[in-house]
């Protein structure tokens, strides 16, 4: 733990100084929502009832939140198979801790997670590229639009620690700890499955530049379906059905399909249609913050990959942006490029110092606007 503490200690400290930072911002975001000109919807706002946890805590479980929070209470409900079952038997793990208040323990294991994340994702940097771009690439991580969800009760902070958990072991040739990541990341979202060929990659580039590959080490990256396994298996004897996880999507709204694929470009299409032939509504802001933030990203990822930026990451974040379109929406896409990690170290690598103060400003903006918006109940992903 020294030996750590002293090769660590200037990466701990600036972390959690950035850490605190967001916290502070998002407490006093949270506290003034309610004196903000803009009117509470009521319908998807999580209430507790016994024990009480601090009511301002309440709505860092709001949408999403609830489901995990009654998942780890009774088990799966009605439609509720799409959410995927580590993070709610997490909080049900450290539901004792806080003597039986579930929303302090889902609270918890997402800021705790997200605290290790920003290390492993500055350590993960380093590897490639200098401390000081490290520290602006956290920087511009931090003030995106959406990053105030790796501090609700939703699975961003803990599924991000496990992919960057994954791919950091595998670039220090830990492969048996990049597997058994990988796997719980696979039993936390769908998504996580994505690491498998992302580390097939990495391991035979590791190959091509050592003149020789290790069977051993290609046998621990078969550890990553064995979580998305297990789910599967635990629906097929339960329900009958063992891709209940899909199927149930279309009872989430947003026009979701789960008996075809359907191409991005048509959902690109679909989106411009609504866009022309409906009238201006702020309900609609939303509509527009899905497609601006899935224009973005695709752009982000195809500048990723002509940057340089790793192959295996981009492999994992290009799959991870397209499978959530195949359903036909972009709908929950502002949070789901939370995960596109290498598409925050292109804006970290960016040079040019008043486009980044540009979008420095754009983000920040963002952020106050979209977390006051979800704390007063509007949904934003």
């Amino acid at each position: 733990m020294k030996k750590f503490w002293k090769n660590n200690q200037k990466i701990i400290k600036f972390v959690f100084f950035l850490f605190i930072v967001w916290q502070i911002f998002l407490f006093v975001l949270n506290f003034a929502s309610p004196f903000i000109n803009i009117p509470r919807r009521e319908g998807y706002n999580y209430v507790e009832l016994k024990p009480f946890s601090p009511k301002f805590l309440w709505n860092r479980a709001n949408f999403d939140g609830i489901h995990y929070l009654d998942i780890s209470r009774k088990g799966y409900g009605i439609y509720q198979q799409a959410f995927f079952p580590m993070y709610p038997n997490l909080i049900k793990l450290f539901n004792p801790f806080f003597l039986g208040r579930d929303l302090l323990s889902g609270i918890f294991i997402s800021n705790i997670s997200f605290l290790v994340l920003l290390f492993l994702f500055y350590k993960l940097v380093i590897v490639d590229y200098k401390e000081s771009e490290a520290k602006k690439i956290l920087i511009i991580f931090l003030i995106f639009p959406l990053s105030f969800f790796f501090g609700m009760v939703y699975t961003e902070s803990l599924f991000l620690m496990l992919v960057l958990g994954s791919f950091y072991a595998a670039r220090r040739n830990k492969w048996l700890w990049a597997g058994i990541l990988g796997g719980l990341a696979s039993y936390t979202r769908f998504v996580g499955i994505f690491l498998f060929p992302a580390l097939l990659y990495e391991w035979y580039s590791y190959g091509v530049k050592d003149g020789k590959r290790d069977v051993g080490k290609l046998m621990s990256i078969f550890l990553v379906p064995l979580g998305l396994l297990n789910y599967i298996r635990f629906l097929w004897e339960k329900y009958g059905d063992p891709f209940m996880f899909m199927h149930v999507l279309p009872f989430y709204g947003s026009e979701r399909s789960s008996g075809k694929i359907i191409l991005l470009y048509q959902v690109f299409w679909r989106y411009l249609k609504m866009i022309l032939t409906t009238k201006m509504d702020p309900l609609y802001i939303v509509v527009w913050l899905e497609l601006f933030i899935s224009v973005l990203f695709l752009a982000l990822i195809l500048l990723s990959f002509k940057k340089g930026i790793r192959t295996s990451y981009l492999i994992f974040s290009t799959f991870a942006y397209l499978s959530p379109t195949l359903s036909g929406t972009f709908s929950s896409l502002p949070r789901y490029v939370l995960i596109l990690f290498p598409c925050f170290m292109y804006l970290g690598l960016i040079k040019n110092k008043l486009f980044k103060n540009f979008v420095y400003a754009i983000f920040g903006i963002g952020f106050i606007i979209f977390a006051i918006m979800f704390f007063q109940g509007y949904w934003v992903a």
